[in-house]
């Protein structure tokens, strides 16, 4: 492949001193050198159009223009009544929820999920252990009912990354001057191990929940789990290596972050930040696709994995990258079932897969590429779901058309079809099939023209309006600007969240509308220029959305990455958020994590009777502050949620319920 117009200059990444920090900030290198229009322009456009004001004014015309929109003709609103008690916004060492809720925590890192596990014990921990324990860090989180039950399913969860000095004593920061002089084998091995996913089966008992012991369900899925790549990709010659001269087979997935439930009951896991995991950087000016690399930030160097394992080693393995950045398809009601990586939908930094089943019956999955100027993207099935068959669905997700999205000024936006031989994706561009268009995914949305956006992160979608939620988390380098502490972003530091609306609610359409729901910060501060509804109280607003859901009423509930004492002045979160009528815009802080935590993985059961969210890296160094101490085992900024002086802070999934019983925020 050559792709050389698409090389960027070498530029070293912004890190900082935390792990956390540098895991998100490494996502976003600028590495996108197209000239195509940026959604921070074309946002510029509208708003300057219609003269809004900035900060609190601004809050009021978003009402005043948005507050009387409805859905779409035929179709149903969300109810807008969120009837709970705000937690009130700060920081500190424990978790907070709404009065008249309880959280629990269901289960953490170390926890057994296979019958042998060992209990957990982090000063003799081992691979061997950490296999069949909970993983690091979980983010997405998908409840599967069985038998059609609310009390008892399974939760499948993604294990996204590991944070070494947070895990292991006597361990300090090991990527940059360390050079991971500190990590052997054994480390490497428990750290691949926490990686992957974990399936669960869980019950509801006497109003509690709990883990199934010795589950027929039970599975931990590593970055040593064997996997079949299928789709357009298969067999291809960039993804032959020394291990699988076929191009079929690959070990694990890494750096899962967020993902969906199908409706015929698979877990759609959706690999991210998969370019910190390789190295050398010497070896990128040899590489046979060096353009490729840098287009894709690859190598960074965050892992010593290669030291033990060549595939990680690009000057050995030049194809090994390539096999990394797709949807996972895995069926968690089989436990003998190989993992797929569904190559159709694209290779990039895949933050979720919101879908649903278009009014014709075939499937759209809603895609962001998660990193400052990436895309939106769109796959389309060529079949229909057969949901009277869920097996007849097995390989559904390797036929159909995979876009990448425009953002017009006028409020339209058009879906551009990445199809081999459309327009200039063709063999004298360095595209010789569709391989090659979703191997090299973010070369092709460039040559169409797809719209640079500010971090697209998580999206979902309201099957009660037919609107997708797109978070877009940041971007402080769209546009250099001065910063005070009244306006710490160089743009767009807080994010914002863009509703596009399909045309005549027809998902398979190429054609969409859109709008801006919230433009997010503090409103209070007239720079910021955020846009929530004047109503929204001094706990309800919130910066860097990130991950979202939509419950069984059709109601938005947002959560946040890089809430800080530094940036906001207070923790992540989970804020319910009005999509409709004269309360659109209003948010309220329902849920808040322990200090360093990022917010991830909010997850309903049907009867949206139980509310389940993921806490990831409790006790991390703030990332916005370059003076902080980086934390590390022995010094963790929190020991949540044990609070044991012999255990490290421990990323956690919570089982949030009302304590008088019924639905969630009703």
């Amino acid at each position: 492949m050559v792709f050389a117009n698409f090389v960027r200059p070498d530029r070293e990444l912004q890190l900082t001193i935390s792990t956390s920090q540098e895991l998100k900030d490494s996502e976003n290198p600028g590495s996108n050198t197209s000239t195509n229009a940026g959604l921070g322009d074309i946002i510029a456009m509208r708003l300057s159009r219609r003269e809004f004001a900035r900060g609190a004014l601004a809050a009021a015309a978003t009402v005043a223009t948005f507050g009387a929109q409805k859905a779409a003709a035929g179709e149903t609103a969300p109810s807008r009544t969120f009837a709970f008690e705000e937690v009130e916004a700060g920081i500190d060492a424990t978790h907070h929820v709404a009065p008249g809720y309880e959280a629990d925590v269901l289960i953490r890192w170390g926890d057994k999920v296979l019958s042998g596990a060992p209990p957990f014990d982090p000063l003799q921990q081992t691979s061997a252990a950490q296999t069949q324990q909970f993983g690091y860090n979980n983010d997405f989180l998908g409840y599967l009912p069985i038998d059609g039950r609310n009390d008892r399913g399974l939760l499948v969860v993604n294990h996204e990354y590991t944070i070494e000095e947070l895990m292991f004593p006597g361990i300090e920061r090991q990527d940059k001057e360390a050079r991971f002089s500190a990590m052997t084998e054994d480390l490497v091995a428990i750290e691949m191990a926490a990686h992957g996913g974990s399936v669960l089966e869980i019950e509801r008992v006497d109003g509690k929940w709990r883990v199934v012991d010795g589950s027929q369900y039970a599975r931990r899925i590593t970055a040593l789990t064997g996997m079949r790549i299928s789709g357009p990709a298969a067999g291809h010659e960039k993804m032959r290596t020394s291990a699988d001269p076929d191009g079929r087979r690959v070990l694990g997935m890494l750096n899962n972050c967020a993902g969906a439930i199908t409706p015929w009951g698979t877990w759609l896991t959706c690999e991210e930040n998969i370019n910190g995991y390789f190295m050398p950087k010497s070896a990128v000016a040899a590489h046979p696709d060096a353009a490729a690399l840098k287009r894709y930030g690859i190598p960074v160097e965050w892992y010593g994995w290669a030291k033990f394992h060549d595939r990680f080693d690009i000057a050995k393995e030049p194809n090994e990258p390539n096999r990394f950045g797709w949807v996972v398809e895995i069926d968690p009601f089989d436990l003998n079932s190989t993992p797929v990586k569904r190559t159709a939908l694209g290779r990039f930094k895949h933050e979720g897969a919101g879908n649903i089943v278009n009014k014709d019956g075939r499937f759209a999955v809603y895609q962001g590429d998660d990193e400052r100027f990436e895309y939106v993207y769109k796959f389309v099935t060529e079949a229909k779901v057969d949901l009277e068959n869920p097996a007849a669905n097995r390989d559904i997700l390797d036929s159909g058309t995979l876009y990448v999205a425009r953002f017009d000024a006028d409020g339209s936006g058009r879906w551009l079809p990445l199809v081999f031989g459309t327009g200039p994706l063709k063999p004298e561009l360095g595209f010789k099939n569709q391989g090659d268009v979703v191997i090299f995914a973010r070369q092709a949305a460039d040559l169409l023209g797809a719209t640079k956006m500010d971090r697209p992160e998580d999206i979902d979608v309201n099957p009660k309006t037919n609107k997708v939620y797109v978070m877009l988390t940041n971007n402080n380098k769209r546009k250099a600007s001065e910063t005070d502490a009244a306006n710490p972003r160089e743009d767009n530091t807080f994010g914002h969240i863009i509703e596009i609306m399909p045309r005549d609610g027809d998902h398979a359409s190429e054609h969409f509308s859109w709008e801006i729901l919230l433009k997010c910060g503090d409103p209070a501060i007239a720079e910021v220029g955020a846009t929530f509804n004047p109503r929204t109280s001094a706990n309800g607003w919130f910066g860097m959305p990130d991950n979202c859901a939509v419950d069984a009423m059709g109601r938005l509930w947002v959560t946040t990455d890089g809430n800080t004492a530094r940036s906001t002045g207070r923790t992540d979160g989970l804020w319910a958020v009005e999509t409709e009528g004269e309360a659109r815009g209003l948010s309220k802080l329902f849920y808040r994590v322990p200090i360093g935590a990022e917010m991830c993985g909010p997850c309903f059961t049907p009867d949206q009777e139980t509310l389940f969210v993921a806490v990831q890296h409790p006790g991390d160094t703030d990332e916005n502050d370059p003076d902080a101490a980086p934390a590390r085992y022995d010094a963790p900024l929190t020991r949540w949620p044990d609070f044991d002086p012999n255990m490290p802070p421990r990323p956690s999934v919570v089982a949030i319920t009302r304590k008088s019983g019924g639905k969630i925020g009703v």
